[in-house]
């Protein structure tokens, strides 16, 4: 099998990869070792930037979401009680997000790319990327029980952390930068609407909690737990109680409760592989980075990734020039490493550390604080919210 892009992973990354590049008419294959309902069911991210909104709407890929994604204008902040909205137009010129499933974004992508794109072949493993540094790598993979090999002109790791793209590059040219955060996430799926239109950020003594959605009918919220905690070591009631302690304002706001179905316990770290490319081979989204949920960056620095690489070769397509490629990692960590940085001081920001001082405790709040205060350090979290540019 041949083709001109080879794609590992049929994430959000990889099927908008390959739908951008037969809009530009650059053949492409995708491999994904799972099968199509284990992808469209699979729960990730689900706030989109306004670059990515972009991106999708420009790709073709917008019109579902545009009907039942829920644009969002601001966020809230709660710390002591009390609550704070961040506007994002009007401290950015305009921009939003939206709250739109990943699950929702790929069953988009797929539909497109069976419809009208180059093969996207479900169950393909991938085994191994060959002769990177040479002007034909290879793919091995396994389907239906037979060994193949893609032959490509270049290689798109979009494999995830546990991929076999980034073992494709040699330990002694690449550097990891990594940070492990000693709380996790306990996250819940809840049939009941959002008890606030708006995404919520609680900063509480008790730790940290998130109000999100999933739709108008169906919540999605968080609580800040000890690392390695179990997701079934709390029951449902005490979950909705301790939300409602660190949601606690002021004002008599109430936090409405109903079943919930589905729990789960998410890790906080970060990560960055340097470089991201090596030879013909280049890593995209969490094959090259993680970052903790806080900033809400992860699917959205995949699709700057992607862009930034289908743009380098649609340039090489029409000028004969491979500068844009060869500036590929570094293009993208620039954008990587502001996004890191933005979801470390979101962390930080709104986390409790285990043993935190008290100074520590009045330093957070006064963070806070000043964001509430302070239309310059507002719209810094704004701008960083809503997104980095991809040009």
């Amino acid at each position: 099998m041949r083709t001109t892009v080879g794609i590992i992973g049929a994430g959000p990354a990889g099927l908008l990869l390959a739908r951008l590049l037969h809009n530009a008419g650059i053949d492409s294959v995708v491999l994904e070792s799972r099968d199509r309902a284990y992808v469209e069911r699979r729960q990730r991210a689900g706030i989109l930037e306004q670059g990515t909104v972009d991106v999708l709407r420009a790709a073709g890929a917008g019109g579902r979401m545009d009907r039942e994604g829920l644009r969002h204008d601001g966020i809230e902040l709660r710390f002591a009680r009390e609550r704070h909205r961040v506007d994002f137009p009007a401290l950015t010129g305009g921009s939003s997000v939206m709250v739109y499933a990943q699950t929702e974004v790929c069953k988009d992508l797929i539909a497109l790319q069976l419809e009208e794109g180059g093969p996207l072949l479900f169950g393909a493993e991938a085994l191994a990327v060959e002769g990177a540094e040479s002007e034909r790598p290879r793919v091995r993979f396994r389907r239906e029980g037979r060994d193949e090999v893609l032959e490509c002109d270049y290689v798109v790791g979009c494999d995830g952390f546990w991929g076999v793209a980034r073992q494709a590059i040699p330990a002694d040219r690449s550097r990891v930068f990594e940070r492990t955060y000693p709380f996790g996430w306990l996250g819940i799926l809840a049939d009941v609407p959002p008890s606030h239109d708006e995404l919520v950020y609680a900063r509480h003594d008790r730790g940290f909690a998130l109000l999100s959605m999933r739709s108008p009918a169906v919540s999605r919220l968080y609580l800040q737990v000890p690392e390695g905690t179990d997701a079934e070591s709390w029951a449902d009631e005490e979950i909705w109680d301790e939300l409602e302690r660190r949601f606690e304002t002021a004002d008599g706001w109430r936090l409405e409760r109903g079943p919930i179905t589905s729990k789960s316990v998410t890790p906080m770290r970060s990560h960055v592989h340097e470089p991201m490319r090596h030879g013909r081979l280049f890593l995209a989204g969490d094959a090259a980075h993680i970052v903790p949920p806080t900033g809400a960056k992860g699917l959205n620095l995949a699709v700057g990734d992607v862009v930034t690489f289908a743009r380098a070769l649609v340039h090489l397509e029409e000028t004969g020039s491979a500068e844009r490629l060869d500036a590929y990692s570094e293009t993208c960590l620039r954008r990587v490493w502001q996004a890191e940085r933005f979801s470390y001081d979101m962390t930080t920001l709104l986390h409790r550390a285990p043993g935190a001082t008290p100074f520590e405790d009045r330093v957070q709040l006064a963070r806070l604080r000043r964001i509430a205060t302070s239309r310059a350090a507002e719209t810094d979290l704004a701008e960083g919210y809503t997104g980095f540019s991809l040009d």
